[in-house]
């Protein structure tokens, strides 16, 4: 390396200036007139689609033929094995009961036991308990067909 009498630089710049500017002329290619499109409302599931998919097709002509082909059902349904398609943000509530063993647990773990809190949570637990009973009479009896196995 320390024997090179030109730095790269410097010679590339040298060879990229001594270069001839004629480029070789490539010859079009003839152009072929489009292939004349299939109106965008009478398309269904099982038209041809690829004629859409040109490069030489408008952006706006493709996605309304694509629009048109997702629009049927074959193609609307979402993937049940997707995990990213589901709404987890619809959840059961927490039942009473549960709630309020949480809050007791937290109430003990805060070191906040006061008689106070202790009889907040007794009662909390026994209304707890009757709407969960209120709830499990309201709800319908499983069908006298099934059994379980």
């Amino acid at each position: 390396m320390t024997g090179e009498k030109e730095a790269f630089l410097d010679r590339w710049s040298r060879l990229k200036r001594e270069q001839p500017e004629d480029k070789p002329v490539v010859p079009e290619a003839k152009q072929e007139p489009a292939a004349p499109l299939p109106p965008v409302e009478e398309l269904r599931a099982d038209s041809d689609f690829a004629p859409f998919m040109n490069p030489k097709v408008d952006d706006a002509t493709r996605r309304s033929a694509l629009k048109k082909l997702f629009t049927d059902p074959h193609f609307n349904v979402p993937d049940p094995y997707e995990p990213y398609s589901a709404d987890f943000t619809k959840s059961e509530p927490i039942p009473a009961l549960m709630l309020a063993a949480i809050n007791k647990v937290r109430d003990l773990a805060t070191g906040a036991s006061a008689e106070g809190k202790a009889e907040e949570s007794t009662v909390e637990a026994k209304d707890a308990e009757a709407e969960d009973a209120e709830a499990k009479a309201q709800e319908p009896d499983e069908p006298a067909g099934k059994q379980d196995a």
